[in-house]
């Protein structure tokens, strides 16, 4: 019921409100799926400067509305998304940016559609790790989706995301990892019965003069350093270094949206 009302909240209201009020509203459904799914939000992102570029990184498919629900913005997602049913559509309809995987020239396109967004004022958000983990690690952030926060100077906000139970226990049920069906994961975080979602930004880094691989290689450590997690991979089979001690800058060939690795 839940999702047949946001269903009909972006056919029939969006059209005829204005981005503000667009923003409200999904911010408004996002925290009631929260609430029934018993996820409490622990945010403070009050200070975060409009038109910034959030990266944050990736555990499950609900972080989209884990964010959304503490400050509504913009997303980039994987171009299968939008084929999905229902949701793809209701994608397509808020702000989402797609991205056609392993494509160079496709990434020019979604890069000048984040400038956009960005140059008006509009927080845009990425997962740079380019697929999920369980929270337990930090993949190395991709470079690549950075570029138009270089190209318009403005910040880019790293953010640590992290599941809790209420007695402060770091929580794996909302992993969407692997073979994890999305039923799978959603009964795990029911099974929970109540989980705390903790949001916490580190300063923002100034984009002017600085490289994209540079950039990805500070955000990835003040998240590794939020989470209490080594700056480099510790997830079995990945180097500890990567390439040059330094994320990879290439698009991500994975997820780039709340979905199991492929």
């Amino acid at each position: 019921m839940h999702l047949l009302r946001g269903v009909a909240t972006v056919a029939f209201v969006y059209p005829v409100i204005g981005d503000v009020r667009r923003l409200a509203l999904k911010q408004r459904w996002s925290r009631r799926l929260l609430d029934i799914l018993g996820i409490r939000i622990d945010a403070a992102l009050a200070g975060v400067e409009p038109g910034s570029l959030v990266v944050a990184n990736h555990i499950s498919w609900v972080d989209v509305f884990v964010i959304n629900a503490a400050r509504p913005v913009a997303f980039v997602a994987k171009a299968e998304v939008r084929q999905w049913p229902l949701l793809g559509w209701l994608a397509a309809r808020t702000d989402t940016v797609f991205l056609r995987r392993g494509s160079r020239g496709h990434a020019k396109i979604v890069n000048a559609e984040i400038d956009a967004l960005l140059e008006a004022g509009k927080d845009v958000a990425i997962f740079p790790e380019g697929t999920t983990t369980d929270g337990t690690h930090l993949l190395g952030f991709h470079g690549a989706l950075l570029q138009p926060a270089v190209e318009t100077g403005r910040p880019i906000q790293p953010l640590a995301l992290s599941y809790e139970t209420p007695d402060g226990r770091q929580s794996l049920a909302p992993a969407y990892v692997g073979d994890t069906s999305l039923g799978q994961c959603l009964a795990a975080m029911l099974a929970e019965r109540s989980l705390v979602a903790r949001l916490r930004p580190t300063p923002p880094l100034a984009t002017p003069g600085r490289a994209r691989r540079e950039l990805a290689r500070a955000a990835h450590a003040a998240v590794a350093f939020s989470l209490g997690l080594p700056s480099a991979s510790s997830r079995p089979g990945i180097s500890a270094d990567p390439p040059d001690a330094r994320p990879s800058d290439d698009v991500p060939t994975d997820s780039l949206s709340p979905a199991p690795a492929d």
